[in-house]
């Protein structure tokens, strides 16, 4: 009996070939939302805690009302948030397997853990926090979401920068705590926004490193 065509093994190299474009395409499919969802929250944080800051530091260049400071820094967490839930949950589209589950999950993570915090926060309040207090657990406890969120998106998809990037987010929410407000808010938005910042650029140089490779 002749051999088909189906019988006819793969030669190596274009099974190797075939082994690098496959995982080529599902780390682009990775990488790419990645990049955006860091430079997302980048942005919010380095814009919202620095107007939080403005408006409660009494040597700021200049003040804008704390009304106005608060509400355009909710706006902003809020935007990062749906964004990420958005992106998320399409991270794993036209990729089978349990990544579509992980990636539709990762997603929605970002909005449970931040509305959690967001309603302790409030039932703390309830009980009595003070104003000043509340400016210390909220950033803090969002910081540490996001932190180790990241952390888990690293263990997902075997990525070190979500690793690093996690891990310093932890390290600068945890400090801040003890700089007291409102300097926890500038340390929030030079070191943690630009944490996100510094980790968007780092995925775009590992892409085109390893698309050279």
């Amino acid at each position: 009996m002749n051999a088909t065509d189906d019988d006819t093994p793969l030669d190596p190299a274009a099974m190797l070939a075939l082994s690098d474009r496959q995982q080529h395409r599902v780390s682009t499919t990775f990488v790419r939302p990645v990049v955006t969802i860091l430079l997302v929250w980048g942005v919010a944080w380095l814009v919202g805690f620095m107007a939080l800051w403005l408006a409660l530091e009494p040597n700021a260049p200049f003040s804008p009302p704390i009304a106005v400071a608060g509400t355009g820094f909710g706006i902003l967490i809020a935007g990062a948030i749906v964004v990420s839930i958005v992106i998320g949950s399409r991270m794993s589209r036209g990729i089978r397997g349990s990544a579509v589950f992980s990636g539709a999950v990762y997603g929605w993570s970002w909005s449970i853990a931040s509305f959690s915090v967001f309603l302790i926060g409030q039932a703390l309040i309830n009980a009595g926090m003070p104003t000043e207090l509340s400016m210390l657990y909220y950033p803090t406890m969002y910081g540490l979401v996001a932190g180790l969120l990241y952390l888990a998106g690293a263990a997902l998809w075997n990525d070190r920068t979500q690793l690093f990037l996690g891990i310093w987010i932890i390290v600068v929410s945890v400090a801040s705590s003890f700089a007291g407000t409102p300097t926890n808010l500038l340390i929030m938005a030079l070191l943690g926004g630009g944490g996100f910042l510094a980790g968007t650029a780092a995925v775009l140089i590992q892409t085109q490193a390893s698309r050279r490779g």
